[in-house]
């Protein structure tokens, strides 16, 4: 059986709790953009710094698009590189600075946000869906389990669990465990089984 090469990234994202990753936005053959954007969908946690060897205005606006972190230069310098990586880590977005050094770039991204907002596509609250992992996290916890039952089972450490509550606590922005139960529950996407 072939195993999809652009789910390995994802498979150590998920196995490691990843806090920052270094890609080549042309992860290989122009795939970095759609991978960027798989991570930063399924692992809001994990911080994407988008390398490129053109560096210009449209690369700029598509990795706008993905939500990455950071889009640098492949030829910046250590320097810069390990202050970037060090900034996301901190879960600040360093692209901003790209933004604000582009005018243009930041007047694109604002039309597209008001053509969106405009049809009705932004809704005041934006909240992330949850993965399949935390979703499958979010049911053991809901019948019971701690996280290190969790972990257990799913054959992860303790601290990945904790990395995916803490996701699974802001995507439903929720005050903690329970009331983040209450809402799975709620809306139906586990269930509580009989003991």
């Amino acid at each position: 059986m072939d195993c999809d090469p652009d789910q390995e990234p994802l498979k150590f994202i998920d196995a490691y709790s990843v806090d920052v990753v270094l890609l080549d936005i042309d992860y290989p053959i122009s795939r970095g953009l759609e991978l960027g954007r798989g991570i930063t969908r399924h692992y809001p946690n994990t911080r994407v710094i988008m390398l490129s060897s053109y560096f210009n205005d449209e690369e700029l606006f598509e990795t706008i698009k993905t939500g990455a972190a950071a889009y640098i230069d492949k030829r910046t310098s250590t320097e810069d590189l390990v202050s970037t990586i060090r900034r996301a880590s901190r879960g600040e977005y360093p692209i901003n600075d790209s933004i604000i050094a582009r005018p243009a770039i930041a007047e694109r991204v604002l039309r597209q946000f008001q053509e969106m907002a405009s049809m009705g596509l932004v809704k005041e609250k934006l909240a992330a869906p949850l993965t399949h992992r935390e979703i499958q996290i979010l049911s053991y916890i809901a019948n019971g389990s701690t996280n290190k039952q969790v972990a257990h089972v799913l054959g992860i450490s303790e601290q990945t669990i904790k990395n995916h509550v803490s996701a699974i606590l802001r995507k439903l922005n929720a005050n903690d465990r329970a009331h983040a139960v209450a809402l799975a529950i709620r809306n139906q996407w586990v269930s509580v089984h009989e003991r």
